[in-house]
């Protein structure tokens, strides 16, 4: 009998190391799926960011083409030119360049190539130039049919708030001026 029982607690010894060993495997198993799965989505996520600076990229040449051709021939401009037509023409078709600069300022920054806070610092300097302050001032009304919980109409808020500072400095030492925004 007592050989019996050793032989069947050995069986059971056995078998309840097989059992923890198939649940080892099995935790094993499981552990690597879901390692597989969050490796995948990532390279989705990233295949998508990929996609979409892509988009942006050719968005943005799009954009300086069609901007291009407004502020070469005054014929194509009048389709786009929404600005106060008591503005001589060579200044609107210089508000369409700065129209460019802001945009691609604006690209930079949804592409992540560039933070809000590198954004704002671009910004400050382009201020500094009075006819890019003209054609923030003849924009604003282009601004203000943005959706006001857009990323773009939160930006032109933010420049609105750096102009705002700029005129306000009793500095001439415009690059301190504002406090750049965190993220």
């Amino acid at each position: 009998m007592a050989t019996q029982r050793n032989k069947a607690g050995r069986l059971g010894s056995v078998a309840a190391g097989l059992l923890l060993a198939t649940a080892a495997a099995t935790l094993a198993a499981c552990q690597r799926r879901r390692e597989e799965a969050r490796l995948q989505e990532r390279r989705l996520e990233l295949e998508e960011l990929a996609v979409r600076r892509k988009a942006l990229a050719h968005q943005q040449r799009m954009h300086w083409e069609l901007l291009s051709r407004a502020i070469d021939d005054p014929s194509l401009a009048v389709v786009i030119d929404t600005y106060d037509k008591s503005i001589p023409a060579e200044k609107r078709r210089q508000f369409f360049y700065a129209n460019a600069w802001y945009t691609h300022l604006y690209h930079l920054y949804q592409a992540g190539i560039l933070d809000r806070e590198g954004l704002y610092t671009y910004l400050r300097e382009f201020f500094q130039s009075p006819l890019f302050r003209e054609y923030w001032e003849a924009s604003k009304s282009q601004r203000a049919t943005l959706n006001q919980s857009s990323d773009e109409a939160r930006i032109g808020h933010m420049v609105d708030g750096l102009v705002h500072d700029l005129d306000e400095a009793d500095t001439d030492e415009w690059w301190v001026v504002g406090n750049p925004p965190s993220e």
